[in-house]
């Protein structure tokens, strides 16, 4: 049900007093008082401002749905993060949901609208990443070294283990032919 903004602030003014109002019909009574303190903890995080109904939904960058994810990730609620931040509890699951499955790609919108039906038109590579900082692009050096040495290493490794199988197969094969010798001495006596 969607109530005006004035029915919000006398419903918090009510619960300061400690008192509730009547619950609207069709609707029950403990998920209504559930309600009315969210609106409480609405007003107490973002100001009274945030329980008036917006004319358009804020677009979040992909850099501020970070920041939120990375609270919950971190051990914050999903609950208590989306009310300090005055977003709906499911939203910010959704987009934790994509970071785990995408990673910051995932936070990125997609274009709105049908796909065209002309394959001509279609934009590829649309979601560009985003730029690395400093520290990262440094980072992102260090493991690509890191994996050369280690792919070398690995080779040297390969090489090491084909030597030795050669050398065993040598040894092999020069006992087997001095046991055919030793065997072939002991017939002519």
């Amino acid at each position: 049900m969607r109530y005006s903004y004035a029915f919000k602030r006398k419903c918090v003014e009510m619960y300061y007093q400690g008192l509730y109002p009547d619950t609207p019909d069709g609707i029950c009574g403990k998920e209504f008082h559930r309600t009315i303190r969210k609106w409480v903890r609405i007003e107490e995080s973002c100001g009274p401002e945030a329980l008036k109904h917006k004319a358009q939904n804020k677009v979040w960058s992909p850099e501020d749905k970070y920041a939120l994810v990375a609270r919950v990730l971190s051990g914050e609620s999903n609950k208590s993060v989306a009310l300090t931040s005055g977003i709906n509890e499911g939203m910010l699951y959704q987009w934790v949901r994509k970071y785990k499955i995408y990673g910051y790609n995932g936070l990125i919108s997609k274009p709105k609208g049908r796909k065209s039906k002309d394959p001509d038109m279609k934009k590829i590579g649309t979601r560009e990443p985003k730029k690395l900082n400093e520290s990262e692009y440094e980072e992102l050096i260090r493991l690509r070294a890191e994996i050369t040495y280690i792919k070398a290493e690995n080779e040297v490794i390969k090489k090491e283990i084909a030597l030795r199988e050669e050398k065993e197969a040598a040894r092999l094969k020069a006992k087997k032919q001095q046991s055919s010798k030793n065997s072939v001495k002991k017939d002519t006596h």
